[in-house]
């Protein structure tokens, strides 16, 4: 499988279109690169740019528009509100898919060294990529900025991981690391006070502030054995906060890097700096998500505040991120679009899932040509698709019922499963498809000589596993739909009752569908013990689907019938 990464350089520049438009260029220039968003800030003055791709070709394409960021950028007469110290101040590398941390270090490395070496730029590596331990923190290896770098390059403490210790006063100087996925999180509030933009930033981030007698501010300072100051903590684990004046916006905002999603998500942060607004006698107006973020994200913040109202978190997943937006503001001072936002959409532009774009009359339009595909497995997946969307509809029904307030975690929990098998087969609707023009492509693959017949039957081998493997993965996914409609026809709201029997039938039509395509596509592979492993797992299952099917078939007419 294909390794892929992700790069985030934040170029000193946000305000010059033009400058900002011939770095992007580079990389847009650079195959195997995909550009996914470009992120400037007037007010700070940076530009923060999202690509990805496989490590050798996003490294590249990092390399190019370090270098014209250097060209095009004087860091000598550079200004604006975020701390930096070079004209690419950092650029970190995050593992995406099947790579890992060590993996991705190595890459940082070598993108480092390249440019130090060609573009006499020092660099410093951080995080994973860290030297020694004081310098895995970005904002201590940033600390004094661009303006004190001329002075600390003199520090043999911070001589630069590579390149000379000589100040570039042009470009200053470029962190370049591996890193967790880090999500730059800004909170606006309803006041233009920096200073209590600070205090909140201070009352939530990990490091909190120094212990004062007296004065929070001007008061002495407790200092412990080893005569350091001793420090109070914030609220919030893996959080780094500033508060700051946004003059482009009129408003004061606690910026925050969350460094571990999964410890500190950005809903909890964000409750949490409304609570501690609340506390200094300010409102929380919204927030803005600086770059992109993976799709969980939002998944988890709209099911984390449905949850508080009470209600099904097992809504359709782009519900979630409606609610999510709403939630957490990001429409206040500017539009939050999650077809450009969200990592996972922007990878998968021009190819996502064409056949569930379409209406369900297009759909059937185009199933009734004389095209052979969509075919019957992908019809198998979407009857299963709707199999489920029937049980999990029942589900929502039932959560929602007056009375039944001490089920409502139940049953949201049964419609969000629901959901995700959902989304499971409504994907592999287009699967089918695809594997489908496997076999066609690999029947196309030229015969001409020894070697390219061999390579033509190899591929069409694998095609036909393939082909024969996507409907095994669709009865397994329909099959698990059992495990929810049976409980919702048991104990889910009783006017639903056939609603829940309907996705039963439609779940087991699913299933037998695939199996007849299973049996039709084995015959075109010779390995003779994966056409038996095959059929053997996909007859197992259908008996126990016609099994499940049957008992739920049972309690819904005995039902009807009372």
């Amino acid at each position: 499988m294909n390794q892929l990464i992700e790069c985030v350089p934040n170029f000193s520049e946000g305000r010059d279109e033009a400058v900002i438009n011939e770095i992007v260029q580079e990389i847009k220039n650079t195959q195997g690169a995909r550009l996914l968003n470009v992120d400037p800030g007037k007010a700070t003055n940076r530009t923060v740019v999202t690509f990805a791709g496989s490590p050798e070709d996003v490294i590249e394409a990092a390399f190019k528009a370090i270098k014209k960021a250097a060209e095009l950028i004087d860091m000598s007469t550079h200004k604006g509100e975020h701390p930096r110290m070079g004209a690419t101040d950092v650029c970190p590398l995050i593992p995406l898919a099947n790579i890992t941390m060590e993996e991705c270090v190595v890459f940082a490395k070598k993108l480092a060294k390249r440019v130090s070496e060609e573009l006499d730029i020092p660099t410093y590596l951080y995080e994973a990529a860290a030297s020694a331990e004081y310098r895995n923190n970005l904002s201590v290896i940033r600390e004094g900025e661009y303006e004190g770098l001329e002075k600390k390059l003199k520090d043999p403490q911070w001589a630069p991981d590579y390149g000379k210790p000589v100040f570039n006063a042009k470009s200053g100087a470029t962190v370049i690391g591996a890193r967790d996925f880090l999500i730059a999180y800004n909170v606006n509030l309803n006041t233009s006070s920096t200073r209590i933009a600070n205090a909140i930033a201070f009352d939530v981030r990990e490091k909190g502030r120094e212990k004062r007698i007296g004065h929070p501010v001007l008061g002495q300072l407790v200092l412990d054995e080893a005569e350091e100051p001793v420090r109070i903590p914030g609220t919030l684990k893996s959080v780094k906060a500033i508060g700051w004046y946004i003059e482009e916006y009129g408003i004061a905002q606690i910026s925050m890097n969350l460094t571990n999603m999964n410890i500190t998500p950005v809903h909890i942060a964000f409750d949490e700096v409304v609570r501690k607004g609340m506390d200094r006698g300010t409102r929380v107006t919204g927030s803005e998500i600086v770059g992109m973020v993976p799709k969980s994200v939002l998944v988890d913040a709209g099911k984390y505040f449905l949850a508080k109202q009470k209600r099904s978190v097992g809504v359709p997943e782009e519900e979630l991120i409606r609610i999510a937006i709403l939630s957490l503001g990001l429409n206040d001072i500017s539009v939050f679009k999650p077809e450009e936002r969200i990592i996972e959409y922007m990878l998968e532009e021009g190819n996502r899932n064409p056949l569930n774009k379409l209406t369900i009359r297009d759909f059937a339009n185009l199933t009734s040509s004389e095209s052979p595909a969509p075919g019957g497995g992908s019809i198998s997946a979407y009857v299963g698709a709707l199999g489920i969307s029937l049980g999990t509809m029942v589900a929502n029904l039932s959560a929602a019922r007056r009375g039944w307030e001490e089920k409502t975690e139940f049953f949201s929990d049964m419609a969000y499963r629901g959901q995700v098998l959902k989304e499971e087969l409504l994907n592999l609707v287009d699967e089918d498809t695809r594997a489908f023009n496997k076999v066609m492509d690999a029947f196309g693959l030229p015969k001409t000589n020894e070697a390219e017949i061999a390579i033509r039957k190899q591929a069409i081998e694998d095609a036909n596993v393939y082909a024969s493997e996507v409907p095994l993965k669709v009865m397994e996914t329909a099959f698990k739909a059992f495990d929810i409609i049976k409980p919702m026809c048991e104990q889910g709201n009783p006017n639903s009752i056939t609603d829940g029997g309907v996705g039963a039938l439609c779940t087991r039509t699913a299933m037998e569908g695939a199996y007849w395509n299973i049996r039709t596509n084995v015959n075109g592979i010779k390995n003779e013990d994966m056409k038996k492993s095959l059929l053997k797992k996909s007859g197992n299952l259908m008996e126990e689907g016609i099994k499940r099917e049957a008992e739920i078939k049972a309690i819904v007419v005995g039902k009807l019938d009372k």
